[in-house]
């Protein structure tokens, strides 16, 4: 069972980001967390949690790193004896909040991985993004990580932004391999709708031969790819169990939540959450549903897709797919070769 928990607050609303996030509520922090912790209460009994039973936790955001380590403290307490001896704790953290003071603050409540959200290192791109810091906190940020004590982190780049060259790229990943990190994600720009970017498609310029250039220089620096937009020597377990489909609890306002079939969506208005933290939609996914998922989120990822998933039809598709070796098989699994073709592998196999 996983544990996820979102932070809706962020000091400046990134002009790309869609995520459930708001820069004008920081007088609701108290309260909000306070409401957190009524509905972990709630998930608990929910999912029939027992000693030990989260593998994993993750706090994203937003911005994790806007909520002080004294306000989470009440919620580790209430999490520990739930934690698995081990447990990947990860938080979301940007460089201009992740002070020495809030990471040596979250590392003494148990947090053991931090993953920052850089994008690029270079001003003028973040600038571009509306990022809320400069290169050089970025740097300050995983080293006093480092020095902290964190063995795990990672960071994120930004793919195919308008200006972006061979050159900047090739820097960002550079600089990114000179700092502490066993982990990298990077994300090509995305236009989401109700995003500063929405009315300038522009913006995003994303060419499959620049993407596939991007992931080999990550891979020459000695990092697996994992996931389509996920590298390292070391491989999120957090991340992984999404894509095995494990249960999940999602926790705050604009979280998502699955058990069994059933997926839960707490509401994404903060005054709401506060108001209310229990106040979850359902969704109520059939077989074909989930089946159709799991083989989406193999084909994407080092999960795979199991032989057993598969129906007759689907199984010649996928032996076509071998024989054309677009993917490989063994142990009773498919293997996609190239990420990059995830969904057209995806569509000719469900065709």
């Amino acid at each position: 069972m996983l544990l996820y928990i979102h932070i809706p607050f962020c000091d400046s609303k990134c002009a790309y980001c869609a995520f459930n996030s708001y820069v004008d509520k920081f007088h609701l922090k108290n309260d909000y967390m306070l409401a957190v912790k009524k509905q972990i209460y709630f998930e608990l009994e929910r999912f029939e949690a027992k000693t030990a039973s989260i593998e994993t936790l993750f706090i994203g955001g937003g911005t994790p790193s806007s909520i002080a380590p004294e306000l989470y403290a009440p919620i580790f307490e209430l999490l520990r004896p739930y934690l698995q001896k081990g447990c990947e704790i990860t938080s979301e953290a940007n460089p201009n909040s992740a002070t020495y003071e809030w990471l040596d603050g979250m590392k003494k409540l148990g947090v053991n991985r931090i993953s920052f959200g850089v994008q690029s290192f270079n001003e003028e791109k973040l600038k571009l993004l509306n990022r809320a810091h400069t290169p050089k906190m970025a740097k300050d940020a995983l080293l006093n990580a480092q020095k902290i004590g964190y063995k795990n982190l990672s960071l994120d780049l930004i793919y195919a932004t308008l200006g972006d060259t061979k050159e900047l790229l090739k820097k960002d990943i550079e600089t990114a391999f000179t700092l502490p990190i066993n982990h990298l994600s990077a994300y090509a720009l995305t236009i989401e709708e109700g995003t500063a970017f929405e009315l300038k498609p522009q913006m995003s310029s994303e060419q499959l031969s620049l993407t596939s250039w991007i992931f080999e220089t990550i891979k020459s620096y000695g990092f697996k790819q994992y996931e389509i937009s996920n590298f390292g020597s070391y491989e999120s377990d957090h991340n992984k169990g999404y894509w095995l489909y494990k249960e999940y609890m999602g926790v705050g306002a604009g979280a998502v939540g699955k058990l069994g079939l059933t997926r839960f969506y707490p509401t994404p208005l903060i005054e709401e959450y506060i108001q209310n933290p229990l106040l979850i939609k359902e969704e109520h996914l059939d077989l074909e549903d989930k089946k159709m998922e799991q083989i989406f989120l193999g084909l994407r990822s080092c999960v795979g897709v199991t032989k057993s998933l598969l129906s007759q039809s689907e199984y010649k598709q996928a032996k076509i797919l071998l024989e054309e070796k677009k993917l490989f098989y063994t142990d009773g699994i498919f293997y996609n070769l190239d990420y990059l073709l995830a969904d057209e592998i995806y569509l000719f196999l469900t065709a």
